[in-house]
């Protein structure tokens, strides 16, 4: 064996006994650990079940097996999370924010109340990619999207705040296929406004299919509610009868925002850890993420419970969100003044 190569034989060595370790101590970390997932609305919607449902699992594919408890924190439609686990959390892989990934443009927007930067968050992953879907109660009188562009008032929608599906997604809506809207924003979450267009504060509300399936399900088996227009870029299976927004879109511009639509459900449901986290625990965190989806035990339960999975990566939200600063500034201005 050549001299020069003998002599790096001990660096290799040494170089792998530090990866070792540094792996180990990495393992070592979370045992007897406590992970908080900070959720930014209210409890009883689809971001409270998904972030509880993988609460119940994913610390037994975390080195350690740290237990997983949720905490609800509302307020601004989840910026006040945002915020928090920006600025707040310790950057120790303890604490995981999950909130309404449309507050990355209130960032783009230079929106005030913002408090970090998208580009620093360390990405975990998404659960699910959503398909934004309108459900109306049938006591509106609006069933059909048809009914709803002949409607000769504007349509109440709930909403939670700048910058969440509930909001952003029937405002780009109406200024894509004309539809006459009245956004009713504030509430604190999905729940919320399920219960303000049961008691016909608001005619329904607009989100992704997956957290209305699995939290208005028993109105939608009766019928006491319609999903009357899906913004998928195709049917979702379940809604093979409801039309795609797309169809409505006859202009360039109007098809435009229907795609926007449709690629801001890639990132409506991130989950992030604060800037500066050390990169072993983020990869920790990353590879338990996708490995929770895996776990039988996990699938049953989505399953009973009628939640949809289809898991993002870290790496590819991340590779999104900062594609979301990149935006064309003509169509970047229309945006802005659909959205204020």
């Amino acid at each position: 064996m050549p001299r020069r190569r003998r002599a790096l034989i001990p660096l290799v060595m040494s170089l792998l006994l530090v990866a070792g370790a540094d792996r180990a101590i990495a393992d070592d970390f979370y045992k007897g650990k406590v992970i908080r997932i900070v959720v930014g609305v209210a409890a009883g919607g689809g971001f409270d079940t998904y972030a509880r449902t993988i609460a119940r699992h994913m610390g037994r594919h975390v080195p350690g097996t740290p237990t997983i408890i949720v905490e609800n924190m509302t307020g601004a439609g989840g910026l006040i999370t945002a915020n928090h686990v920006y600025k707040v959390a310790k950057p120790d892989g303890l604490t995981i924010g999950h909130f309404i990934g449309g507050l990355f443009m209130l960032q783009v927007f230079g929106k005030p109340g913002v408090e970090f930067d998208a580009r620093k968050f360390e990405y975990v992953g998404v659960p699910v990619k959503d398909n934004p879907v309108c459900t109306l109660t049938r006591a509106s009188g609006i069933t059909s999207i048809e009914k709803w562009l002949a409607s000769k008032t504007r349509v109440k929608i709930g909403a939670v705040a700048p910058g969440s599906t509930t909001e952003d997604a029937p405002k780009l809506l109406a200024a894509a296929i004309g539809v006459p809207l009245q956004v009713v924003s504030g509430y604190k979450g999905t729940s919320e406004i399920r219960l303000a267009a049961d008691g016909g504060e608001v005619a329904g509300g607009c989100w992704g299919w997956e957290s209305v399936r699995a939290t208005w399900r028993k109105a939608l088996e009766t019928g006491e509610v319609v999903v009357v227009v899906q913004m998928a870029p195709e049917p979702v299976a379940e809604l093979a009868n409801v039309p795609l927004a797309m169809t409505y879109a006859k202009t360039d511009e109007g098809r435009q925002l229907v795609r926007f639509i449709q690629n801001a459900g890639a990132i409506t449901r991130p989950f992030v850890v604060t800037p500066g986290t050390p990169k072993d625990r983020v990869q920790l965190l990353r590879k338990a993420f996708l490995d929770t989806f895996k776990d039988p035990e996990f699938q049953a339960e989505a399953q009973k419970t009628k939640l949809d999975i289809g898991p993002m990566s870290g790496e590819e939200l991340e590779r999104i969100v900062h594609g979301l600063f990149k935006l064309e500034p003509a169509f970047l201005t229309r945006l802005k003044d659909i959205l204020k």
